[in-house]
């Protein structure tokens, strides 16, 4: 039986292109050699195929089976890849193209877990151009519907990239200029005093299953880019939680 034929995608033009080459690393050793045909496709950091081109043909023959992507960020996570492999009718690891989008976009996501009766933190959006034009105003709103400690991020990234915890006026527009370097809009969340770090992953589609939640003791004040890949945060698994936080989490994540 001829073994299938997984193109590996990873890189990209994001600001998490190195996280994606570790974990493109990971995900290639973890499969199965005897079952798979494993075949790496770089994207540069330009956004140049190092290795073989996917076009949105479905009738060229990409000499693939199915396409694993393990791209991080914009260009990979945003819906964008997925939307190259459906023009390509390539079937592919992962959310499709509109849950890749919304859960890209902190802003969208976040008013879809509003409606959707999900409990989060009281947050606001500010524009690149609102920053321009009227730095005191926005920074007069945040405050007034946030307070400090508030967290300010770019509304299309991962990996905490861009991310400042801000705790006084002095640091804010140091914060939005970051955020706004890599995104047009930046998403900006009260800061929770206290609160712990727990992620819980879900696969399947129309019957969603959710892992044993974990939680992460990062070795910074938050887990920031340096606390996720470049220091030593611990994780524990399972979290530190009772039987009924452990259900309500899992039942959380598959809602979302």
């Amino acid at each position: 039986m001829p073994k299938l034929r997984v193109g590996v995608i990873y890189g990209g033009r994001s600001g998490e292109h190195e996280v994606s080459l570790m974990s493109a690393q990971s995900v290639i050793s973890a499969l199965d050699k005897e079952k798979y045909e494993i075949i790496p496709i770089k994207i540069d950091k330009d956004g140049r195929w190092s290795d073989r081109l996917i076009a949105a043909d479905p009738t060229r023959d990409a000499g693939l089976d199915v396409v694993f992507p393990v791209l991080h960020g914009t260009f990979g996570e945003d819906g964008t890849m997925q939307g190259l492999l459906e023009l390509a009718n390539l079937p592919y690891v992962g959310a499709g193209v509109a849950s890749s989008a919304v859960s890209m976009d902190k802003s969208f996501m976040r008013v879809l877990f509003a409606n959707a009766g999900l409990p989060i933190l009281p947050w606001e959006v500010v524009f690149n151009y609102e920053w321009r034009e009227e730095p005191e105003q926005v920074t007069q709103r945040l405050e007034e519907a946030l307070g400090y400690p508030m967290f300010v991020k770019p509304a299309n990234l991962g990996s905490s990239v861009g991310v400042t915890k801000v705790k006084r006026r002095e640091d804010l527009a140091a914060a939005m200029e970051l955020a706004l370097s890599f995104d047009r809009k930046a998403v900006v969340e009260k800061g929770l005093e206290g609160g712990r770090e727990v992620e819980c992953s879900v696969l399947g589609h129309t019957h969603p299953e959710a892992s044993i939640p974990g939680e992460i003791v990062p070795c910074n004040e938050f887990y920031d880019y340096e606390a996720k890949y470049l220091e030593d945060s611990e994780l524990i698994i399972p979290a530190r939680l009772s039987e009924e936080q452990i259900a309500t989490v899992r039942e959380y994540a598959c809602r979302a």
